[in-house]
């Protein structure tokens, strides 16, 4: 059974409820997967700034709509949110997944990197392989800065994920956009599995949210702007893949 899956590439902004409303506005239908960026509950705002002001938990307003609209489209959908954690000042980075299949993912690689400190106002998550069923596919979830990480991936294949999910709000500069299309190639490539990244769009953020295959092909890619990328996954064509490129099957440990 194929399993139709949309990435919404589209800004939040620090307003919840209104990114609650964008939620319901554009969620697709009669798709069996929408998956929406990292930190859609409520955005990062300026460089340095608290975010613990839009934590909120699981079972709060976010995770609810989320819920509400995935019941709404008979689909399931995931989204990222900052959710409370021990420490108030400190949340963590979530993504919760709702509808078909449940699950709560919360960002284990906090973005450290290229003149950020995230990790100063956010929590880590456990280092723990969040998968989840999904007609007939496993969802293993990630997100953005976990992308530079491949034991993360494959921590993630070997627990039985085949799909790799990975919201992102990957910050726009020099060779990201080249950075991010390698990188997302390279997890599909070196795992044989499917890589559904979605991304905010620019200019802030880079874009280009993609759907790739388990050989690495492109299945579909947005540009900088604000969009929705639709494609269909093959259960075949991650047979043949694995087939063909039998890496998994030739590791030595």
């Amino acid at each position: 059974m194929t399993l139709t899956v949309s990435l919404v590439q589209h800004a939040s902004g620090l307003d919840p409820e209104a990114n609650r409303r964008l939620l319901d506005e554009l969620t697709p239908r009669d798709v069996d997967l929408v998956v929406f960026p990292e930190a859609f509950a409520r955005d990062f705002g300026r460089a340095g700034s608290d975010v613990s002001d839009g934590a909120e938990p699981v079972t709060g307003p976010f995770a609810t709509e989320v819920a509400r609209v995935a019941a709404d489209r008979g689909a399931t959908v995931l989204a990222g949110m900052f959710e409370s954690s021990e420490d108030p000042g400190r949340p963590w980075n979530t993504l919760v997944l709702r509808g078909g299949a449940v699950a709560d993912y919360r960002k284990v690689h906090l973005y450290d990197s290229f003149g950020y400190r995230e990790s100063d106002r956010l929590t880590a998550g456990p280092v723990d392989a969040v998968t989840a069923p999904l007609g007939g596919f496993t969802l293993g979830l990630m997100t953005c800065y976990d992308l530079r990480f491949p034991e993360q991936a494959r921590a993630l294949v070997d627990a039985g994920a085949d799909v790799l999910v990975a919201p992102s709000a990957w910050v726009a500069g020099e060779r990201k956009v080249d950075h991010w299309r390698t990188l997302v190639r390279a997890r599909a490539i070196e795992n044989t599995a499917y890589v559904l990244a979605a991304g905010q769009p620019g200019p802030r953020y880079t874009g280009h949210s993609m759907v790739v295959d388990p050989l690495g092909d492109v299945l579909m890619e947005a540009g900088e702007r604000p969009g929705i990328v639709t494609a269909t996954l093959d259960p075949e064509l991650l047979v043949r893949a694995r087939r063909t490129n039998p890496s998994l099957a030739n590791r030595r440990r």
